[in-house]
């Protein structure tokens, strides 16, 4: 699914972010809309809005450069619908969605640095200060969609890269989006420095989860993956500072070539050192970012450590943790893993491929990432309509 496009942009000054419009609205809702046009309209007709996107050309379009700024030439603009609410950069006249009222996987996108750099990362990092662009971007976004969703993400890059500005993000978040159930994701390791956890913590937003990754009870490995020295201990530090303030925390363990050999292991590191989590997902590998250059390290076809998952997931949950599969079809879990099988691929890159099509538990799979078109296993296949009971249990 495309979230993102770009024309030629005319008056802007600064990111604006608004509603879309496809139809018009009534002259007191145009200053928080942006005015999708696919034909010449009149000047009175686009008046008051916050812009107006187009794909007509700038010759076409029956406005002099004034108080409403224009983005023209819109290459794409189907995946525009009305209600969803996009962010126009000003001097790219590059248009991304960051909210999709129909959508269960909306994020706010914090930062694009971070201090990990791990060999299969999917939103590779840059060192560059975003932060106040992002934050502005967000603010406005969480005041448009205000009382909230059901669920919401934050994500990057690494959120406690904002310092400050990721309290008043979270402060904002209780404010507006009081019964919004978050979800960040984080590397966890800032949380090793306890002044910075105290003022994390002392926010209470009352329905907060932070994901963070631990790839192995190595530290040597762990270290590795993550490309950064001294992250498993600051890692752990973080986990055990945030479990003292009673904070939620899930475990996220990618499974690759690198953390499979010693995945039982992790799992008894967890349930003797992180009794207090209360979740541990284990993930299949999304073939994107980073992850195809460093494909001879990381690729490991799932179908070959069934055995080190099975284990694993069955030494967490017999002692009453709750686990999870994600990112894995059912074709290639064992069926007794097939009860922890989630649908965890976002929307927006969640396909099935055609073999897919014909298969009796297609309803019961999370699908695939769209990335996968480039590398999969070769053990994807239809499965008969009889699914063991397990997978509902």
């Amino acid at each position: 699914m495309r979230l993102t496009t770009a024309g030629i942009p005319v008056g802007l000054t600064s990111p604006v972010v608004g509603r879309i419009t496809r139809h018009g609205v009534a002259d007191n809702e145009r200053p928080e809309r942006i005015r999708l046009v696919t034909e010449a309209a009149s000047p009175a007709a686009l008046s008051g809005y916050r812009a107006v996107l187009t794909p007509i050309t700038r010759a076409e379009v029956p406005m002099e450069p004034g108080p409403v700024p224009i983005v023209h030439s819109l290459r794409d603009h189907d995946h525009l619908r009305d209600n969803d609410i996009v962010a126009i950069q000003p001097t790219s006249g590059f248009v991304r969605t960051v909210y999709r009222p129909d959508s269960a996987h909306n994020s706010l996108f914090v930062t694009e640095r971070c201090s990990s750099n791990c060999l299969m990362c999917s939103q590779p990092p840059k060192d560059r200060d975003d932060t106040d662009h992002f934050l502005a971007i967000n603010l406005e976004l969480l005041r448009l969609i205000a009382p909230g969703p059901e669920y919401l993400g934050i994500t990057g890059g690494e959120p406690t890269l904002l310092g400050g500005k990721l309290l008043t993000l979270l402060a904002r978040l209780k404010d507006e989006c009081p019964d919004t159930r978050i979800h960040m994701l984080t590397n966890g390791r800032l949380f090793a420095w306890p002044t910075f956890t105290r003022s994390f913590c002392e926010v209470q937003h009352p329905h907060l989860v932070l994901g963070i990754p631990l790839y192995a009870d190595d530290p040597v490995i762990h270290d590795y993956v993550v490309q950064a020295k001294h992250a498993f201990d600051q890692t752990l530090l973080g986990l055990h500072q945030l479990a003292r303030w009673g904070q939620a925390i899930e475990i996220r363990v990618v499974l690759h070539k690198i953390s499979v050999p010693r995945l039982p292991q992790l799992a008894e590191y967890i349930y003797r050192n992180l009794p207090f989590v209360s979740h541990v997902a284990l993930m299949g590998l999304e073939p994107t970012g980073y992850m195809p250059r460093n494909k001879e390290k990381l690729w490991i076809d799932p179908t070959e450590y069934q055995d080190e998952l099975e284990q694993a997931v069955e030494s967490l949950s017999v002692r009453g943790m709750n686990v999870s599969l994600y990112n894995l079809q059912l074709c290639l879990l064992r069926p007794s893993l097939w009860k922890f099988a989630r649908k965890s691929i976002s929307d927006w890159k969640n396909i099935f491929f055609s073999e897919c099509q014909r298969c009796g538990v297609l309803e019961q799979c999370g699908g695939l990432f769209q990335s996968a078109e480039r590398l999969r296993s070769v053990h994807i296949k239809a499965l008969p309509p009889s699914a063991p009971p397990s997978l509902v249990a």
